[in-house]
């Protein structure tokens, strides 16, 4: 029997040791999905070690920038974003083991959000700087929209706060995608600090969240008529991709 995984910290809210062990079950695939609830990335060496079964993993928060020093082998898109959440595992001979990263993110997210974008959609302010943020910013560049991080805290001179985004700033994004955990449950009371008043129709708000599958977030921007939208068709896209990496 094969065996896959997701690593992460916390992965109560994970949806996807369900979705794969019921794509194994459903497609009589011989194999199984657990989750690695790790207090440090480090573990992940006694991980694969230990489990000869182990063929791949999926990388979550928080450790999509912290896996790539793990890692011997970067998917183009890896080199281009620095975050990987999807790990292949190969098992050479002499008992060498091979690690490549790819990023299924950047895939589940274009494929997602593209169907809802406009022509007004050329601007996005993309909430939080972690490996997912990145993902979202290459993948908003691909698809023609400049996308600007914004944080908690002034990184650098190319890094909104939140408190810097004035009606003018508000006016030009007309996406925004948080890609924090801010609204996940059970925090569903919480959610980013933008100024929703300002938000007009104009306006897509997406959330990488999708438990609660409505966050605060969302119903913030439907109250000023935005569009919305969830995370969780982009994680089964991205757990598509996962699994077409796996089996390359």
């Amino acid at each position: 029997m094969d065996r896959y995984g997701l690593i992460g910290n916390p992965l109560k809210h994970s949806f996807s040791k369900s979705f794969f062990n019921d794509k194994f079950a459903a497609e009589h695939i011989d194999a199984e999905y657990l989750n690695f609830e790790i207090p440090a990335i480090e573990e992940l060496k006694t991980i694969i070690k230990n489990d000869t079964l182990l063929k791949g993993l999926n990388v979550t928060i928080p450790y999509k920038e912290q896996v790539i020093p793990y890692l011997d082998r970067l998917s183009e898109d890896v080199q281009l974003i620095g975050a990987a959440n999807v790990v292949k595992i190969e098992r050479e001979k002499k008992g060498k083991t091979l690690l490549t990263g790819y990023n299924s993110d950047i895939i589940g997210f274009k494929n997602s959000i593209e169907p809802l974008l406009r022509e007004s959609h050329r601007q996005a302010l993309i909430l939080g700087s972690g490996g997912s943020a990145k993902a979202v910013y290459y993948g908003l560049r691909q698809l023609g929209i400049a996308g600007a991080y914004v944080s908690r805290t002034k990184t650098s001179e190319n890094v909104l706060t939140y408190s810097e985004l004035d009606e003018e700033i508000m006016r030009e994004n007309t996406v925004i995608v948080n890609c924090t955990p801010v609204g996940m449950w059970p925090h569903v009371d919480d959610c980013p600090a933008i100024p929703y008043h300002l938000l007009t129709p104009k306006h897509l708000l997406y959330d990488l969240l999708y438990n609660p599958n409505e966050t605060l977030f969302m119903k913030r921007g439907k109250e000023r008529q935005a569009a919305v939208k969830n995370g969780l068709e982009m994680l089964l896209l991205q757990a598509f991709a996962s699994w077409d990496f796996w089996k390359r």
